[in-house]
């Protein structure tokens, strides 16, 4: 006899979590069970602070590419091209690890009350 472990398996399986499902279809805890499905899920509202690229100081080493948990940074042709903020956490890696610090983090709360500003000044 296996001896049973709380924290593993016990759920349904599911290829992914989706606004329509109901309670009963979501997997126990929302335990994820197949790997290399982190395309599926979006997890970028869970960000409190946002990652800001200056392209100016940037010397696209891509140093904050490799070390992005998420990988969240989108590299084109060898060089940086954007964030994909609908996966990225702001953990502030990408800042942390940037030599030139061509990456500012900014909370969330200045972006949309700047984003509301415009808005109000059109």
């Amino acid at each position: 006899m296996t001896p049973f472990n709380r924290n593993f398996g016990q759920g349904k399986r599911t290829k992914a979590v989706r606004p329509d499902m109901n309670w009963e279809e979501i997997t126990k805890a929302g335990n994820v069970y197949e790997p290399g499905n982190a395309n599926t899920y979006e997890t970028g509202d869970w960000r409190t602070i946002r990652p800001v690229w200056n392209k100016d100081r940037c010397i696209h080493c891509l140093i904050c590419w490799r070390y992005c948990p998420d990988a969240s940074i989108i590299a084109t042709d060898g060089k940086f091209d954007s964030f994909d903020y609908k996966h990225c956490k702001g953990c502030g890696i990408c800042a942390n690890v940037c030599p030139v610090h061509a990456i500012d983090m900014f909370s969330e709360d200045e972006m949309d009350r700047q984003k509301e500003a415009r808005r109000n000044e059109e």
